[in-house]
């Protein structure tokens, strides 16, 4: 079952900028300035959604001289994928059941 953590976690990823964001750290570990080129948002607009997914351990972050590189955690979506495969299981098994109304 998900709980309330999880229903923030779909929020977190139900904003187009944030999973464009992720779709691009799930093929390669980027920089701020990379996202900027990749998704042509703002840079300022860009970190706030990264903090976003930060905060909601979505991504985990490596400093590197001036630059910030920011890596997709694959647990955390596996994790999510893993409640939504649960989800279809028993929705189909499910299926015939119907609760009589009264």
């Amino acid at each position: 079952m998900m709980t309330s953590v999880d229903a923030d976690l779909i929020r977190v990823l139900a904003d187009p900028l944030r999973l464009r964001i992720v779709t691009l750290l799930a093929q390669e570990t980027l920089c701020t300035t990379h996202l900027v080129e990749e998704t042509g948002a703002r840079q300022t607009n860009l970190s706030n959604h990264l903090r976003v997914l930060r905060e909601a351990g979505v991504v985990e972050t490596e400093p590197c001289g001036r630059y910030t590189y920011y890596r997709l955690r694959p647990d955390v979506i596996a994790s999510l994928a893993g409640q939504f495969a649960d989800l279809a299981a028993s929705a189909r098994t499910a299926a015939d059941n119907k609760r009589a109304c009264p």
